[in-house]
Order: C-alpha cells, then sequence, then structure tokens
C-alpha cells in the first residue's frame, strides 16, 4: 500500500507481509506496483550499511546526478529523513520523518531533489536502500544534520557523526548550487 506524505512525491509504502509459525514473506520492491502507483523508476544501485545505536547519516543529496531512494530497515530501528532541497517548491525546507524497523516493514520512497538521512534507534541498524543513480562522490551534498532553517526534531542532540557529516553546510548558504522546482516534472 503506498501512502502520500506532506511532500510531494514522498511516498510511505507498507508491504503485504506474509507471516505464519516459520517466519514471514514480503516483496520488499515490485516494479509493476510501482508503475501502478505512478512511479515509472529504474533502481541501477542497491546500498546496505549497518550503524550503531546513536549513529546519524546524512544528510545526503546529490546535485548534478540526483538519487531516488527506496529505503528500508532489515534489522533494527531507525528515524528516516527527507528535506525537500529543490528551490522555489512550495515544501522547500521542510522535511518528514518516520520510524522504519525490522517490526512495521515500513519503506519510504524519496524521489530526487530531496536530501535524506537517518537516526539509528536501537543497538544497532541494518539499512538497505536502493537508487535511481549511481553514487558519485564528487557530486556529493551534505547539509548539516542540526540546520535550524530545516527544524529536524531528531531524537538525540549529540548523535555520533562521520567528519563529512559533521561538516556539512546549512541549506542557505549553499542554496545557489540547490536544483530548481519544475512543476511540470513528476516528483
Amino acid at each position: 500500500m503506498f501512502k502520500t506524505t506532506p511532500l510531494a512525491g514522498v511516498l510511505l509504502i507498507e508491504p503485504r507481509v506474509f507471516r505464519d509459525d516459520r517466519g514471514f514473506f514480503l516483496e520488499s520492491f515490485n516494479e509493476r506496483r510501482f508503475r501502478e502507483a505512478g512511479l515509472d523508476v529504474r533502481f541501477v544501485q542497491d546500498n546496505h550499511s549497518r550503524s550503531a545505536r546513536g549513529t546519524l547519516r546524512g544528510l545526503h543529496a546529490q546535485l548534478r546526478h540526483p538519487q531516488g531512494k527506496l529505503v528500508r530497515v532489515i534489522e533494527g530501528e531507525v528515524f528516516d529523513v527527507c528535506v525537500d532541497i529543490r528551490r522555489g517548491s512550495p515544501t522547500y525546507r521542510k522535511w518528514y520523518g518516520v520510524r522504519l524497523s525490522q517490526e512495521n516493514f515500513l519503506e519510504l520512497y524519496i524521489p530526487p531533489g530531496y536530501a535524506h538521512g537517518f537516526y539509528v534507534l536501537s543497538p544497532f541498524a541494518q539499512f538497505e536502500y536502493k537508487c535511481t543513480d549511481f553514487y558519485d562522490p564528487a557530486d556529493e551534498l551534505h547539509v548539516i544534520w542540526n540546520d535550524n532553517d530545516i527544524g529536524i526534531e531528531w531524537p538525540d542532540a549529540d548523535p555520533r557523526l562521520s567528519p563529512k557529516d559533521a561538516a556539512g553546510a546549512r541549506l542557505k548558504d549553499i542554496e545557489p548550487q540547490l536544483p530548481t522546482y519544475d512543476p511540470k516534472r513528476k516528483s
């Protein structure tokens, strides 16, 4: 089931989970279901990370090769966040956050034009995501996790950060580089 969020194009996905005494089965991605939901996306790269409690990864985006992402947690729990960084968008600088876990099986589709990050709530979390474009380290953008102009309500005011994430920029300081919102383009 695809549910809309307050941010255009960002969808919360609740897959059908078939459970019995042996465990469970679910489809984490089905191209036909995505097309029926209006998402004609092509994923080209899968990523998998494992992070300890208190780790915050993000906020990340790419400028010339923006990535749409389908994210999910396969073990543990995270607070997952995306931020609209498309200048001129009605939801520019707005954020959406949701808990993704091995228990709720929720997934989040984040279209290109959004920065993304997550905070680990459990002792550790394994996080998987599919991307619509390849990772390009020279194209990566790091928005500081605690940018006051965005105002994300993270679960922790003192997370564990990588040096790159700790040195992220405020959105207003990199605004000229950001993509421009095109109302004719599908999210």
